[in-house]
């Protein structure tokens, strides 16, 4: 079975409590979306809530995937530039899969979904996302086409005493 995605889905209280629920399970399974294990709810929450608003203020887009059930099992949001020099490409960030559906395809199928999404917008030509090192993503990201283009040493502090690079990676739409 696949998932059903959807861009820009109305954001009810079920998709809110959805992504929270996912954030809070991706993070706890080790997942590197801005935050370590052992995480609550109500530290996941305000951080969802800066994403909502950039949604409403049209700076931020999100694309999340249902199971067959109805579910949140996965998502991505696109960041779009306001720099005059860089509106030619969107950020596509917090990209998760729930944990219980590792393993199937459904990364895969979530960037593809985001790419096909992004191919969509006017006068993008590009997506670029960061991935923290030590986890092998940026192995996972290549093989659904995306480039490694920068890394910055021990950027992202996991824990004292371990630092890990954040790695850039784009994918050429054009």
């Amino acid at each position: 079975m696949s998932l059903t995605f959807t861009l820009d889905p109305a954001v009810t209280p079920a998709l809110r409590d959805g992504i929270l629920d996912l954030w809070t399970d991706v993070s706890n399974a080790g997942g590197a979306v801005g935050f370590v294990a052992p995480v609550e709810r109500e530290t996941v929450r305000p951080e969802l809530v800066r994403h909502l608003v950039q949604m409403a203020e049209g700076r931020t887009r999100l694309l999340v995937g249902h199971d067959a059930a109805g579910d949140v099992a996965a998502t991505a949001f696109f960041s779009f530039n306001t720099h005059r020099l860089q509106t030619h490409w969107v950020m596509l960030y917090t990209v998760m899969v729930h944990p219980r559906h590792q393993g199937r395809g459904y990364g895969r199928d979530l960037l593809a979904a985001a790419a096909d999404e992004a191919r969509a917008f006017d006068g993008i030509d590009a997506i670029r996302l960061t991935c923290r090192g030590g986890l092998g993503l940026e192995h996972f990201y290549g093989s659904c086409g995306y480039k490694e283009v920068g890394r910055v040493p021990g950027a992202i502090r996991v824990a004292p005493g371990d630092d890990r690079d954040d790695i850039i990676m784009l994918l050429p739409l054009t």
